[in-house]
């Protein structure tokens, strides 16, 4: 039997999923296709509405080995086990005669812990455990999470926290899930058989699509202890943001919080001088944190290396002397003891990784506000330590020993693959030679005709914008702007106090259209309150520059206050540019601005998610139009048609609006 060709697999997925083949998504398909038979690497950029999930699902699919692919977010990876690949399994299987197993694979504090849930939580103050359940009042937030949890376990077949609908806090969750050093491992837990987190590995084990998400491949590639079962392919969608996504998890802290914490759980299962010894060295970084201030440490100071040191060696003797003690006092002893090493081994890395001091780490101090809600977090100072860059990490650990395709919207900055590639660690596109890995960049462009859907409006006029200074010109502008759009409006600021200053100023400005503020409800309640109502603004920060999906006539003007370049004193950006500029580069082209064009990049993208959007991307920032960087970082962007003409847009604006509102009207009138 001869094999069926890309094209009818092709044909026969998008039909399965209702959607219409396009040029783009071929392309795609086909670029895939060949980088996984050549067993090469490809950067494929490919615009909102190409279909890309189906791009290189595929092609994987077709290729019959072990596939990967690794998404950034929680919609993605649902969207994929949900919808994407049921259907094209489906479809595919009388054509490939087989029918590929597909499962999640997620790191394991994401599943429920049956021990904990059933054993209760080893207690940091008294001995033994403590039941959270009868701790928690069944009347707080709490303790209703706790109890509805404990109602769950029953019934889900995953114990994933994304299928918890409501879900719950940070805090709850803490509660009734474990880290993988805590872990007491499947042999020696009682609950091991049934384990949520042991089952989602079995699973993938035996499945031919591991769907995960970028942190649980960083681990997998800096743990050295793998993770992901063997694959032949990696496919890393919302490629974009793989390398925040990697630094985060190999950035280290410590925190006064957290060291008293390990004092406290090692306490009870060490003899008295090892105990005290901790405890002192905890006292002495304390009394240090108090006095930090934010910055970046380029020589780690006396006193500090001190503190470190003592630390270090404290958490040695700890480490050792909890691995020769025994203690059949302390109800469920191994749990009890598994926590304690493994908030005295975190404690140790970090001070150790800060001590060694490598020339490619960068430490920083950052003080904390206190922040309520889920994401609690006291007040205080924390020491952390990130690597400059993460692109020799993903060189050697990434494109070995299998084929990578990276995909997003956006990986095309300034008109070239370069500089996303630099950052992942490849040479640019074309160089041959030894340890370098071959890759190609393509751009399968986009079904949108962006030049007739949107414009992109530079507000030449105001004032340059200064830090910290007043806008009292930019906020006249973007109370014009909304009024001219009828409302509309998705506000995209650079930092949380601009959003809130501007929230404040227009609600009472023009109290007609209800300006959502980012932060005062869940994201998805956010979202989900802009779409239904064509009037309503909505403004915040970075999520938004990328989460936001409305597409219709709810979202008919993007406006970005400023050009995103990183904070002059973000001590990792900073790092980064200086080590840039000693190496005879542009430290600003090569991060600076290219932060900014991906974050610009992906925020004009908000604007036309469906071929019957038309609307503006207003940019309240003359430096577009004015500086030199500006054409970079409009090559960047989607193609709208360009202008900085106020009057112009205004009245593009008031004629969308018109035309929106006719269609609303006679979709009521429908409907009535």
């Amino acid at each position: 039997m001869t094999k069926p060709s890309l094209p009818e697999l092709l044909h026969a997925a998008v039909t399965a999923v209702g959607g219409t083949e396009r040029p783009g998504q071929v392309a795609m398909a086909e670029a895939v296709e060949e980088a996984i038979d050549g067993g090469s690497h490809l950067l494929v950029q490919a615009g909102t509405g190409t279909g890309k999930s189906l791009g290189y699902l595929v092609p994987a699919l077709a290729h019959g080995e072990r596939v990967v692919v690794a998404t950034a977010t929680l919609a993605l990876q649902r969207q994929l086990v949900e919808r994407d690949l049921p259907r094209t399994v489906d479809a595919l299987h009388p054509l490939l005669r087989r029918r590929p197993e597909f499962a999640m694979l997620k790191g394991r504090s994401n599943y429920l812990c049956l021990h904990r849930l059933h054993e209760g939580v080893p207690q940091d103050e008294e001995e033994g455990l403590f039941d959270q359940f009868e701790a928690a009042a069944p009347t707080s937030k709490l303790g209703q999470d706790l109890l509805r949890m404990r109602d769950w376990a029953d019934e889900t077949e995953t114990g994933d926290r994304d299928d918890l609908t409501p879900g719950v806090s940070d805090r709850a969750w803490s509660q009734v899930s474990v880290s993988s050093r805590e872990c007491l491992g499947a042999t020696k837990c009682a609950y091991g058989a049934e384990c949520f987190a042991e089952t989602a590995r079995e699973r993938a084990k035996l499945s031919e699509v591991v769907v995960t998400n970028h942190a649980l491949l960083a681990i997998d590639a800096i743990e050295g202890a793998p993770v992901l079962p063997q694959h032949e392919v990696l496919i890393v969608d919302e490629a974009h943001e793989l390398v925040s996504r990697v630094t985060g998890v190999a950035t280290g802290e410590l925190t006064p919080g957290q060291v008293n914490r390990a004092v406290r759980r090692a306490a009870k299962l060490v003899n008295e001088k090892a105990a005290d010894q901790l405890q002192t060295a905890a006292e002495g970084f304390e009394r240090l944190m108090e006095l930090a201030l934010p910055g970046r440490l380029e020589e780690i100071p006396e006193d500090l290396g001190y503190a470190l040191m003592a630390l270090r060696d404290a958490c040695r003797t700890v480490i050792s002397a909890i691995g020769t003690t025994r203690d059949k006092s302390v109800q469920d002893e191994d749990a009890v003891r598994k926590q304690a090493l493994a908030s005295v081994e975190s404690v140790h890395d970090v001070a150790e990784r800060i001590t060694n001091g490598s020339e490619w780490d960068v430490v920083w101090y950052e003080r904390h506000e206190p922040r309520g809600g889920a994401a609690y977090r006291p007040s205080g100072a924390s020491l952390r330590v990130a690597p400059m860059s993460v692109s020799g990490l993903l060189r050697e650990k990434l494109f070995t020993d299998r084929s990578v395709v990276l995909t997003s919207a956006t990986l095309k900055l300034g008109g070239d693959f370069n500089g996303v590639g630099a950052s992942l660690g490849l040479a640019p596109e074309g160089t041959e030679g030894e340890d370098v890995p071959p890759w190609k960049g393509v751009d399968v462009g986009s079904p949108f005709d962006y030049r007739k859907q949107g414009i992109l409006y530079v507000a030449k006029h105001l004032a340059r914008p200064a830090r910290d200074g007043d806008r009292g010109d930019m906020l006249d502008e973007l109370t014009e702007l909304i009024q001219a759009a009828g409302g509309r409006t998705l506000g995209l600021f650079s930092s949380m106090r601009a959003a809130q200053l501007a929230a404040e100023e227009l609600r009472s400005r023009i109290p007609e259209y209800p300006i959502l503020l980012q932060g005062e409800e869940t994201l998805g309640e956010l979202i989900k309150n802009f779409a239904a109502d064509p009037r309503t603004c909505l403004f915040g920060t970075l999520s938004l520059w990328q989460g936001v999906d409305v597409p219709g006539s709810s979202c008919q003007l993007v406006v970005m206050d400023k050009i995103p370049f990183p904070r002059p004193d973000d001590p990792l950006m900073s790092a980064r540019q200086k080590a840039v500029e000693e190496a005879g580069g542009n430290g600003f082209m090569a991060v600076a601005a290219t932060h900014a064009a991906l974050l610009m990049a992906q925020g004009a993208g908000r604007l036309v998610r469906a071929s019957g959007d038309r609307g503006v991307v207003a940019v309240l920032d003359q430096r577009l139009a004015t500086a030199r960087y500006g054409s970079y970082l409009k090559a960047s962007l989607p193609d709208f048609w360009f202008t900085t003409d106020r009057n112009q847009v205004r009245k593009s604006l008031a004629a969308i609006d018109a035309k929106a509102r006719q269609t609303e009207a006679a979709g009521q009138a429908e409907s009535g």
